[in-house]
């Protein structure tokens, strides 16, 4: 195959919740979302792809004092320089040109201190329009072309000891027919109808709150924040286990998400004791299924950290998010002791699919190490973000998949009747139509469909124009 990248574009809207989003130390009410479109020579032939996702504060960089304008406008000067970097590169395969750019893109990042978390952010807006790109101009669905290695994919290129292996000797055959959402609690979410003010009561036709969406969405699985302070976050998790004993299903399971809220291992290993040690949460405890990114990234890959889960041997479960910045990450945090990471499209899904090779490989010659590839959310939204994020966790085989963006903004309500109407034509197993008119995400039993997205060439199965969207290709 041979692939020239011609020429790439940026667009955007703006978004607003329809309720706030609060995880970690940011507090989400509108943000923007970008769609990157390119146009690439693929055999001779031209193809565009396109990509998208949200810009959202605090989690690329977790810096309390900056200005969460001027994170916003370094997100999109690292899609815009790893766009530039991109146009005109030729090479014979989509990985060939993704390992490229992201060399290229961490030796800038250097020189502009941004952190490789927020800098392949743009490196992957680019892969993910490529990949979409591939897809199209050879007529394969995502997960076929994986499993063909369409993209040229060598393994060993990002992780050593995969060497000669492909990506169809470790992830299934075939992609999931359906995920389970895994169902965000943020740290300011009503927990029951009686929390929520008649004045902030929405009349969108949505579930508001915990108990609400186990009623209307059939829900199961759980990720549930905390925000470091043991006796508040005490206190709303035994709220939240006493709603989940009484109203989801026996077989329910829930993650906890730290967001990088404890400053040492061993603050974070007291609260997980004084969480045993609470009777009221005995029984809500044994339904843990693993504890996400409770350290700061800035000590989380630590040596200190190495050794002082070394001296924890019953430890929960914990994994990487905001720490898995590059494709060393993976391997660092398994030799300290953690038992995985994340899949978020955001931090690049050729490193995501040569880390979710690496963990299969450790459970072939481990099959009791408890190796972990979680999926997880950047308040995903469709028309494209969510559906590209579904084609990639299902090609992967992760059942378990983070779901938060149908809960926070209002379906997609906020673009044109035509782009709505594409979607549900399109993705009938994915959208339903609510009583306002507008698409929303069907969940059902708890399950997400990945049908019409496992037939779609990267997960979205028409063609989006940005029309009426905001040019943001140049500052």
């Amino acid at each position: 195959m041979n692939i020239r990248i011609l020429e790439g574009s940026i667009r955007r809207i703006d978004l607003h919740t329809r309720m706030p989003f609060k995880y970690g130390i940011a507090t989400m009410t509108h943000m923007p979302q970008v769609f990157v479109s390119l146009r690439c020579e693929i055999d001779g032939r031209t193809v565009e792809g396109m990509s998208s996702d949200l810009l959202p504060p605090k989690w690329f960089t977790k810096i309390p004092e900056k200005d969460p304008l001027q994170e916003i406008e370094e997100m999109l000067l690292v899609i815009r320089n790893a766009l530039t970097l991109a146009q005109g590169k030729m090479g014979p395969s989509a990985f060939d040109l993704w390992l490229e750019l992201y060399h290229a893109q961490s030796k800038w990042a250097t020189t502009q201190a941004f952190p490789p978390l927020l800098a392949h952010f743009g490196t992957s807006l680019v892969e993910r329009a490529l990949i979409d790109a591939v897809c199209r101009g050879t007529g394969k669905p995502f997960a076929a072309a994986l499993h063909e290695n369409f993209f040229g994919i060598r393994l060993g290129d990002v992780h050593a000891v995969l060497t000669g292996r492909q990506p169809s000797d470790l992830l299934p055959g075939n992609p999931l027919p359906s995920v389970i959402a895994r169902h965000t609690v943020g740290l300011t979410d009503p927990l029951t109808d009686g929390d929520i003010p008649e004045a902030n009561r929405l009349s969108d036709g949505l579930p508001q709150s915990l108990e609400d969406c186990i009623r209307t969405y059939g829900l199961r699985h759980f990720k549930l924040k905390v925000n470091g302070q043991p006796a508040s976050d005490l206190a709303r998790l035994q709220a939240i286990a006493a709603i989940l004993e009484r109203t989801a299903p026996s077989n329910y399971a829930f993650s906890l998400d730290g967001n990088e809220q404890f400053k040492s291992i061993e603050s974070f290993r007291a609260f997980w004791e004084s969480l045993q040690n609470e009777p009221s949460l005995t029984d809500f405890l044994k339904h843990l299924y693993f504890i996400e990114q409770p350290l700061h990234r800035d000590y989380a890959l630590t040596d200190a950290v190495g050794v002082a889960l070394s001296n924890w041997p019953d430890r929960p479960p914990m994994i990487i998010d905001e720490s898995d910045g590059d494709i060393t990450c993976l391997p660092r945090a398994l030799s300290l002791g953690y038992a995985g990471t994340s899949h978020k499209n955001c931090k690049g899904v050729f490193k995501g699919i040569a880390n979710r090779c690496l963990l299969r490989h450790r459970e072939h010659e481990q099959p009791n190490g408890g190796w972990l590839m979680s999926g997880e959310d950047l308040c995903n939204q469709g028309p494209i973000a969510l559906l590209q994020d579904l084609a990639v966790t299902g090609a992967l085989g992760i059942e378990s998949v983070e779901r938060n963006g149908h809960h926070y903004v209002a379906g997609l309500s906020a673009y044109p009747e035509g782009v709505q109407q594409l979607v549900l034509a399109a993705h009938p197993d994915l959208y339903h139509k609510t009583t306002k008119g507008w698409p929303s995400l069907t969940i059902e039993d708890g399950r997400i469909s990945l049908k019409s997205i496992n037939q779609a060439p990267f997960g979205n199965g028409f063609i989006l124009t940005c029309s009426g969207f905001t040019d943001a290709t140049r500052s």
